[in-house]
């Protein structure tokens, strides 16, 4: 069962921090972090090639505890594409990428993880950046494109690192802001029963476009599942476990709970937003559930606080 407000067809998230000539309203805070993409972008950056299988991609991403990787071409480090969580919960069940895994491997678990290649799921030609690019030309891009990881290539287009949202939030971040958590939260909460099936979690995902889903029971919090925690699943080989037969619809209508974090976080609508980015590094998360006298009225991700500490507030 999901279950949520009626939500319009999404947007770009950081459509409400644009001017009226459509280009982001950046405030003093991003021109006195000046410095290119080679000084911001962090290293080692984990790569694959596009003729691994996805369950190694899984693997790589679990075992790194990252959401992306960045495809290279074998022995010269040149960028080749890119593949993200996301787009192995599509493959996973989610969206139009589960016709491969039904058309090419007749729904078995075993041969869609291990004999499909990286390269029928991932981004061939992923929006990058060059190490000269300046902080300001970096969230443009990110924001205008709805994007939360760049990669950072040299001029032949070998790669030199990769930013994230995550990056620019602790690079960006101050003590206080003076603004608050319910400025820039989304108020329209995309949540799921702990008994609903990992497909159906899977699917509102691809179809939201989001990441996270926290669990909702009864009217409270049990948790959270995000992409992340489907592809530690996978990439642990704890979906093995679930096996009897080798379909992957047997592990697909399994409940979400079983693959879900029981770890999530709090902070008040009226909290400053700078307080928000504290105390996503201090839990180690990349949203907060937004509480309210023991209500539930909104979710702030690190993409919401990037943007809050990016732009000045668009002028009505």
């Amino acid at each position: 069962m999901r279950g949520h407000v009626p939500i319009p067809p999404r947007r770009p998230e950081g459509i409400r921090w644009l001017r009226s000539d459509g280009t982001p309203n950046f405030s003093s805070r991003v021109h006195r972090h000046e410095g290119d993409a080679k000084l911001i972008a962090r290293r080692p950056v984990y790569t694959i090639t596009k003729t691994s299988t996805v369950l190694a991609a899984a693997e790589e991403m679990a075992r790194h505890n990252v959401r992306s990787l960045l495809v290279v071409k074998p022995n010269s480090d040149q960028l080749n594409g890119i593949v993200t969580s996301m787009d192995i919960v599509n493959y996973f069940g989610g969206g139009e990428l589960y016709d491969i895994v039904v058309r090419r491997h007749n729904g078995s678990l075993y041969s869609a993880l291990l004999r499909e290649h990286v390269e029928s799921i991932m981004n061939p030609n992923p929006i990058r950046v060059t190490v000269y690019d300046r902080l300001d030309r970096i969230l443009e891009t990110m924001v205008l494109k709805n994007i939360g990881v760049v990669p950072v290539v040299m001029e032949d287009d070998v790669v030199w690192g990769i930013i994230t949202e995550h990056d620019l939030v602790m690079l960006l971040a101050e003590k206080k802001l003076g603004r608050k958590v319910r400025e820039v939260m989304t108020s329209n909460v995309v949540f799921i029963d702990p008994g609903a099936s990992i497909r159906e979690a899977a699917e509102s995902m691809i179809k939201y476009g989001i990441r996270r889903l926290p669990l909702i029971g009864d009217g409270v919090v049990k948790g959270m599942v995000t992409a992340k925690d489907i592809v530690r699943f996978i990439g642990s080989h704890e979906v093995f476990k679930l096996v009897e037969t080798g379909s992957i619809d047997e592990v697909l209508e399994k409940p979400v709970e079983t693959v879900a974090a029981a770890k999530y976080a709090t902070i008040s609508p009226d909290a400053d937003v700078g307080d928000a980015a504290t105390a996503m590094r201090e839990e180690g998360v990349s949203s907060l559930l937004v509480v309210e006298d023991g209500e539930l009225r909104g979710i702030i991700t690190e993409r919401d606080v990037l943007y809050a500490l990016a732009t000045r507030p668009r002028e009505e």
